[in-house]
């Protein structure tokens, strides 16, 4: 039998959610190839720039990384949630329906123009204006794609998603190749998902970005639960399934196309993630959204905690990371859990 979700129940498990997520990266901003002391970390700064090597390491470098990297798991996280529901379809996510490839294509030709360099990925301006406006693109060449090939449906959603996906991947190794041959190695690590710095500034800008388009799925959450039912289901129950796809599909665009311009391609978050925390805690979005957030931040900053330190000093993209550790988790979760939660609301 379903536990009912009561509003006391829901905060004490957020609030959970998020004690994890802060106790993770408190955690992980203590790993790293240099080691440092915390209690000169407390001593503060210095008398002078540079006099303490510890409080500079983890204040500039480490803690501007671990925030970004918990930006980018949230956006992803919640982005998968989202499309799973709307399409009903477990395998959705924002890099099958192609909007992650529509973002880092938008990227890509915006160093073509000269918008930017490959050193600043997701810090210009130009550069994430280019990703969100080709993100956006993206949902309304799917949606253009599905429409023609068969309607409004699920399936010719989905299918258009993978079509577009393909193409527009075809087309970034073509440009890639157009690229100087010094920002080569930069840009295949930026395509694998790559965790670099970033100033607070556009740490501060990225994250009012996605917190918002978060907060935009949450408050549409309970349609989403009614949508999952099915598209007949939901319009019984008052429930118009072309405005809550839409305005799914627009806010998963627009934080997914911020944490691309961020990190680059970080695949299997917004996969695993969502699937993990519904396997323990349910279907019901309105905890499985912004737990998945949650979640899916601290996912992303041990992957990247990992990348940072297992062939130290050099480093793996977080991306490759999240694929090597996604699968084989994904798999002992649902062995685990396959007999308490059933997969029939997505047949």
């Amino acid at each position: 039998m379903t536990e009912l979700l009561t509003p006391r129940r829901l905060i004490i498990r957020l609030i959970l959610c998020a004690a994890l997520l802060a106790a993770v990266m408190f955690v992980c901003s203590l790993i790293g190839t240099q080691k440092i002391s915390l209690g000169s970390v407390l001593d503060g700064p210095g008398i002078a720039a540079g006099t303490n090597i510890d409080y500079d390491i983890y204040v500039r470098v480490r803690i501007p990384r671990i925030i970004l990297a918990a930006l980018v798991g949230a956006a992803l996280a919640a982005s998968g949630v989202a499309l799973q529901a709307i399409l009903r379809n477990p395998l959705a996510e924002p890099y099958i329906l192609g909007i992650s490839s529509g973002a880092a294509l938008g990227v890509i030709t915006a160093v073509l123009l000269g918008a930017g360099g490959l050193s600043v990925f997701g810090s210009g301006a130009s550069i994430s204006v280019f990703a969100f406006l080709f993100a956006l693109g993206t949902v309304w060449l799917v949606w253009l794609v599905g429409h023609l090939a068969g309607g409004s449906g699920v399936t010719s959603l989905l299918l258009a998603g993978v079509v577009v996906n393909a193409f527009f991947s075809a087309v970034i190794m073509l440009l890639t190749s157009l690229i100087d041959s010094q920002q080569l190695r930069t840009t295949i690590y930026w395509l694998m998902g790559n965790i670099g710095e970033r100033d607070f500034s556009t740490l501060l800008t990225s994250a009012v970005f996605i917190v918002a388009g978060i907060l935009g799925l949450f408050a549409i959450c309970q349609k989403l639960n009614v949508l999952t039912f099915g598209t007949k289901d939901a319009q019984s129950l008052g429930v118009n399934p072309r405005v809550v796809t839409f305005t799914a599909f627009a806010l998963a665009s627009f934080i997914t196309a911020v944490a691309v311009g961020l990190s680059g391609l970080v695949g299997f978050v917004g996969l695993i993630v969502p699937h993990s925390v519904r396997l323990v805690l349910g279907p019901d979005h309105r905890q499985l959204l912004p737990a998945s957030a949650f979640v899916g931040a601290a996912f992303v900053v041990i992957c990247d905690t990992i990348a940072r330190v297992i062939i130290a000093p050099a480093q793996f993209p977080v991306g490759v990371i999240t694929a090597v550790i996604g699968g084989p988790v994904f798999l002992l979760l649902l062995a685990r859990y396959n007999k308490k939660v059933g997969y029939q609301r997505w047949v």
